[in-house]
Order: structure tokens, then C-alpha cells, then sequence
């Protein structure tokens, strides 16, 4: 049996993460606000959409299922790569993932307050102006790095 991400953070315990960065058939990438209600970061914005990976789940399957759960879509998200990540609320591994997936998301409402799709120079300057969650910043940031290194 394995524990709750809520006790992980608590007792400061490793655990894993699984978040996607998602892309259009343009190229935009996907903002989203997390909803008011949220224990974590209410009301932050996020270039990701994830949460934590089950026992006996890989990062592939739980970054799938919350694409699923928080966007409504069914998509394979492809992973890029994972690293511990020591910013937030608590150390965890950070399983990256990257998706194309279709304009027409039908986000959950209990988690998502607002989403829109943004060019990346249009995310540059958001991610300077509004309030982000911390992964975002750090996994954004090495998505990048990954993607000029592939290039």
C-alpha cells in the first residue's frame, strides 16, 4: 500500500510526479489558473498539468490519467526526461512529459480556473508577470534547455 502525496509532503518523503507540458498544432503552449479551491497553490497559473504517480504506476500512465482527469482529453504524453526537484512544497521526483493535444479542452472546473494558449515569447513575459507555481518555473525552464539540446 502506498502513501498519500499529502503525507509525502508532510513527512518531506520523495515521491513522484508526472506533469505535461502541452502543445497545439501550432506550437502554443497550454496556461492554465488553478481553481481557488485547490490545497495547493490555489489560484496560481501553471504551464503543466500533472499530479502524483501511483504505486506501481509509471510517469507515462499518470501523466496520461491526468490528462484525462483535468483536461478531459486521451492522449499518450511522451516523457522527456525527470529530475529531483527541490522547489515547492516538498522534494519530488519530476517526471516532464510533452503532448500535442487539441484546442478544445474541456477542463475540470474543481481544478482549473482559467486556461488559454500562448505563444512561447507570450509565455516568456507571463511567466515575469504573473504568479506561477514553482514547478512551473523549474520544469519549464529545463523543458527548454531539453528542447535546445535536441535541436
Amino acid at each position: 500500500m502506498g502513501v498519500s502525496r499529502r503525507q509525502a509532503i508532510r513527512e518531506g518523503w520523495l515521491h513522484r510526479v508526472a506533469v505535461t507540458v502541452c502543445r497545439d498544432e501550432r506550437g502554443r503552449i497550454l496556461v492554465h489558473r488553478r481553481s481557488e479551491q485547490l490545497s495547493r497553490f490555489p489560484g496560481l497559473y501553471e504551464v503543466v498539468v500533472g499530479g502524483a504517480v501511483d504505486v506501481g504506476e509509471s510517469y507515462e500512465q499518470a501523466a496520461a490519467r491526468e490528462l484525462a482527469e483535468e483536461l478531459g482529453i486521451r492522449v499518450l504524453p511522451r516523457l522527456l526526461f525527470t529530475f529531483i526537484n527541490r522547489s515547492g512544497l516538498s522534494p519530488h521526483w519530476l517526471g516532464v512529459h510533452e503532448a500535442v493535444v487539441p484546442d478544445a479542452v474541456v477542463p475540470d472546473p474543481d481544478e482549473v480556473a482559467w486556461h488559454g494558449w500562448l505563444t512561447e515569447p507570450e509565455l516568456r513575459s507571463a511567466l515575469l508577470e504573473w504568479r506561477f507555481t514553482p514547478d512551473s518555473h523549474e520544469a519549464f525552464s529545463r523543458y527548454l534547455a531539453f528542447r535546445t539540446a535536441q535541436s
